[in-house]
């Protein structure tokens, strides 16, 4: 398997594609793949498949063994056969606001440097989880800070190390609902800011956009108690 548009290439609207085979539930898997799967908070990418002048919709992808991307059609239709060549075409701006408000809870993840026990993307709006006793005391500042760092327009990149150097850094995780997958014998980090002036460094499996200028406004929400021991953050992009 190559490795997948999404992650190569996620600006990508379009992609010709091959059908390479189909889930006992009428899943469409198809190489190489142009959908993210459902994972690590951010939903699966809708969209829909043409081949041969028929057009099947696409309501969300999911993975597969092997962590395939399986395209979950909207309704019950004809599915395209193994080895058809199809074009695949995102719903590409739903796809760019999970962009956006994944990068942006990466930056929430600066401003409240406390670990992350979950989180959650939408098209607009997500939030993070934090192991937080007590809730903030300087919305305001949270919500001044994270704008500053969009303003920066910072890059986001990202790079690849082994298992090993992950072990060896155990502080690059924040996340302690999901731990990175292990046995591939690599993992992706995702950075934002440079080698030189890095703001975040953390795994990540998801899509991001290439600037932080990209996301827009941010709006600091409502902040939950979610247990003793635990606050939900919302945030909403503008």
């Amino acid at each position: 398997m190559s490795d997948p548009l999404y992650r190569t290439d996620p600006y990508r609207r379009e992609a010709p594609g091959v059908v390479i085979g189909h889930t006992e539930e009428g899943g469409v898997i198809v190489e190489p793949t142009l959908f993210y799967p459902q994972g690590g908070g951010q939903p699966g990418d809708s969209g829909w498949l043409e081949w041969d002048g028929r057009s099947l919709p696409i309501a969300t992808t999911v993975k597969g063994e092997g962590g395939t991307s399986v395209l979950v059609a909207a309704e019950p239709a004809r599915l395209p056969p193994k080895g058809a060549h199809v074009l695949q075409v995102l719903d590409w701006e739903r796809r760019h606001r999970h962009m956006r408000v994944h990068t942006a809870l990466h930056l929430l993840s600066v401003v409240i440097p406390l670990p992350v026990t979950g989180g959650n993307i939408g098209a607009g709006t997500g939030r993070l989880d934090f192991a937080m006793p007590e809730p903030p005391d300087d919305r305001e500042g949270l919500e001044r800070a994270l704008n500053a760092m969009v303003d920066q327009d910072l890059p986001v990149s990202d790079l690849w190390i082994d298992e090993a150097e992950l072990d060896a850094n155990p502080g690059l995780v924040k996340t302690m609902s999901v731990q990175p997958p292990r046995g591939a014998g690599r993992i992706r980090l995702v950075r934002i800011g440079t080698q030189t002036r890095q703001v975040d460094l953390q795994p990540c499996g998801g899509t991001h956009v290439a600037r932080t200028s990209e996301i827009g406004v941010i709006a600091l929400g409502k902040i939950e108690n979610k247990g003793k021991q635990n606050r939900r953050v919302n945030i909403t992009l503008g």
